[in-house]
């Protein structure tokens, strides 16, 4: 009896012996998990500090013409390159040693592209010069350049350099171009390369998730950049940071897209990507070149315009920019008429958030296993963690008090009326300061 008593007591002590040593495992696992990944994330910020400092100790000895480079619009300075009366060393080192400003006031770069010297040499090569002959391009993070990362700010990627280019750096390659900057993304703060401020204004975000080349186009570290949009991130960063885009509602670079200070770059551009390289690398690019004649022609467009879309209320400030838009269009010479969108809660909820959620944010989970989550991000991953129940439950309760939320956790065509143009605003609202959406 005694013997069995013995054995009793001994069983809670045991258990519980077990249980704080199986709960010390844990904690330990997970520091070890988050020191391994603080040192990941040190690692890339000690990589991208080496690049910049290379890079500037690289510019040092081309300080000539600076000012009058950086002035020149696209079109004229690639105009210079075609002719030879500049150097596509002077200019490249010209927007580098720009670009080290700029990413020094608002932290848009997220590395330097060592071997864009290496491209400078190939296209001294070239027979044929390229239409974007000696042009210095951003590109942002996620776009494929050998041997560097592509993040997308998530630890996951960190130690995996791309094997290759991508088709779309392949071909801007081919065009004479030359990548020389990798950008910063997600609106834009990251735990590894930190929060990217917008130019003209510190205190608010330069947009995203291409904020990154947002903020170094419009500081003037480059002159062309390319980004990608499917939620809008590339329209919000070029709305926040004054530049222009070209936008398509078809899939002519994959989402992919450039950006610039002004329309005719982004026509220049355009026109070199949609090539008979980029119709064979990637077969799902419309083999359609850009149309010279129609981009040229003075024929009056007929344009639909709208300052409201029912969905998200828009401050009198940006309806007064649709209008002032709307009577310089009809001074030009162009018709203007009203459209309406349609069902826009219902493309917005059923359309644009289930095909977002449709596997109940699984895949986007994914990519934050075993990453620390940046803090603007942790409200949408801790809805996704929500159990399928609990997602449909909290819609019930909330959709009365928020209808808007609601929707999101419940969810987790336009007609053309043979319009040119389509005139509207980026999104419902403003640029916002940091942290405060």
């Amino acid at each position: 009896m005694r013997r069995l008593m013995a054995e009793t007591e001994l069983a809670p002590a045991a258990a519980l012996a077990l249980l704080c040593g199986s709960t010390a495992a844990v904690v330990v696992w997970k520091w070890l998990g988050k020191r391994h990944i603080q040192k990941k994330m040190e690692e890339a910020r000690r990589m991208r500090d080496e690049g910049v400092k290379k890079m500037a100790k690289a510019v040092q000895e081309f300080r000539e013409q600076t000012d009058a480079i950086l002035s020149l619009p696209l079109l004229e300075l690639s105009g210079r390159l075609q002719e030879g009366s500049l150097s596509p060393r002077t200019v490249l080192y010209t927007y580098i040693q720009k670009a080290l400003e700029v990413t020094q006031q608002t932290n848009c770069v997220q590395c330097f592209i060592p071997e864009c010297e290496e491209q400078l040499q190939e296209i001294e090569k070239q027979r044929e010069k390229g239409l974007l002959y000696g042009i210095p391009v951003s590109i942002k993070d996620h776009i494929g350049h050998e041997g560097h990362l592509s993040t997308c700010g998530l630890v996951k990627f960190l130690g995996i350099p791309e094997k290759e280019d991508s088709v779309l750096v392949k071909v801007l390659k081919k065009q004479g171009a030359i990548p020389f900057a990798k950008t910063n993304v997600y609106d834009c703060s990251n735990l590894i390369f930190g929060q990217t401020l917008n130019p003209l204004n510190h205190q608010k975000t330069p947009g995203g998730s291409s904020g990154g080349e947002g903020a170094l186009i419009a500081g003037g570290g480059s002159l062309l950049g390319i980004g990608s949009d499917i939620g809008g991130s590339i329209r919000l960063p070029c709305s926040f940071c004054g530049l222009y885009i070209f936008s398509h509602p078809m899939p002519v670079l994959c989402a992919l897209g450039p950006m610039a200070r002004d329309v005719d770059s982004l026509a220049l551009c355009m026109k070199a990507l949609l090539c008979e390289e980029m119709f064979r690398l990637d077969p799902t690019v419309p083999p359609i070149p850009f149309n010279e004649e129609v981009y040229s022609s003075s024929a009056p467009l007929r344009i639909g315009y709208y300052d409201t879309d029912g969905y998200f209320p828009l401050p009198p400030c940006m309806q007064r920019a649709v209008h002032e838009t709307r009577e310089a269009l009809q001074a030009a010479g162009h018709e203007l008429v009203l459209f309406s969108p349609l069902h826009i809660h219902h493309v917005m909820t059923e359309l644009f958030l289930k095909t977002f959620f449709a596997d109940g944010g699984r895949a986007w989970l994914d990519v934050f296993t075993g990453n620390i989550v940046d803090p603007s991000l942790k409200p949408q991953v801790n809805f996704c963690r929500i159990p399928r129940l609990g997602k449909k439950m909290l819609a019930l309760i909330l959709k009365p008090l928020f209808p808007r939320m609601a929707d999101y956790l419940n969810a987790l065509n336009v007609c053309g009326n043979e319009l040119h143009l389509l005139l509207c605003l980026q999104w419902g609202g403003w640029c916002w300061v940091h942290n405060r959406f």
